[in-house]
């Protein structure tokens, strides 16, 4: 039995990149492929158009395209967030009109970039996200790309939104993280892959994780063994994914460029990523597949 209480946006959430084209342009075929293999091998949700799924540099009919595809792909076994923040506070309202028309489950909202908006003026964004939809909202609290930490009173203050449902955290605060969830009823998610397992013994709903784009198996495990009691499992799960967390995740190639070039030894599409990320070439990939075959050997 979970520890916790379920949530409109899963437990093990694979944070799904996009699959372009050769030319750059959307696969939505290939979108349907790669939704397939996390669903059946234990994902329970899927957040498009995140970091990972390269939200900068898709366009609002594209992220609809996306969701409709996954979707059609997954059905009911899984819930679909869509990312649909922007900086832009009138714009952001407009893909999140756009996903709930096309069968989202719930929405991702990022704290607006690069104009570092004051803490009241990002509450009134997120705010009107959310107020835009019937959607619960998940609140991307990333400091380190958007320049923008949200404080614990104003996730305090934004908790008591009807639908202001969750966090998705890659904050690295554990103590307002546990604060958060001492004091609140969000349900907190681990955005960052080595903090799914201490999260989720916090109390925390679950992951949003990119490395469920190569080994969704082996992520739901570190969980599925927590929530069965066995907690030195889960810890020797946990270690296990390490290496390839730190592969994907912990050197200066985005993980969204190492998962593409990960999925693409798997016989799985992909594609490039869209400029100004560029993809890895074959040595730099060969270290990261080494240690994902390790891993899915065991």
């Amino acid at each position: 039995m979970s520890p916790v209480a379920p949530s409109p946006f899963g437990r093990v959430a694979a944070a799904m990149i996009t699959p372009f084209t050769a030319d750059h342009a959307l696969d939505t075929d290939g979108a349907q492929r790669l939704a397939v293999r996390p669903a059946d091998e234990g994902c329970d949700a899927f957040v498009l158009s995140g970091t990972t799924g390269e939200s900068p540099t898709t366009t609002d009919a594209e992220k609809e395209d996306l969701i409709r595809a996954v979707v059609e792909a997954v059905g009911d076994r899984a819930r679909i967030t869509a990312g649909i923040g922007t900086s832009d506070t009138r714009h952001s309202v407009e893909p999140a009109r756009r996903a709930e028309k096309a069968g989202a489950h719930g929405l991702l909202a990022v704290t607006p970039y690069s104009s570092r908006p004051t803490q009241e003026a990002v509450a009134h964004h997120l705010r009107t996200v959310a107020d835009a939809t019937g959607l619960p909202v998940l609140l991307y609290d990333v400091p380190g790309r958007t320049g923008t930490a949200l404080t614990a009173d104003t996730l305090q203050r934004l908790a008591e939104h009807p639908r202001i449902a969750g966090v998705k955290d890659c904050a690295y605060d554990l103590m307002k993280s546990a604060r958060l969830l001492a004091t609140t009823d969000l349900a907190y998610y681990a955005g960052c892959d080595e903090q799914s397992l201490p999260l989720r013994a916090l109390g925390g709903a679950g992951c949003v994780s990119t490395v469920a784009n190569v080994a969704p198996r082996e992520v739901r495990a570190v969980l599925d063994a927590f929530d069965a009691g066995d907690t030195a499992g889960a810890t020797r799960r946990h270690l296990r994914l390490v290496p390839l967390i730190e592969a994907m995740m912990a050197t200066e190639t985005p993980g969204t460029v190492t998962a593409k070039a990960l999925l693409a030894t798997l016989g799985l599409p992909g594609g490039p990523p869209r400029p100004p990320l560029l993809p890895t070439g074959p040595a730099l990939t060969a270290q990261p597949a080494e240690v994902l075959r390790a891993v899915r050997e065991r």
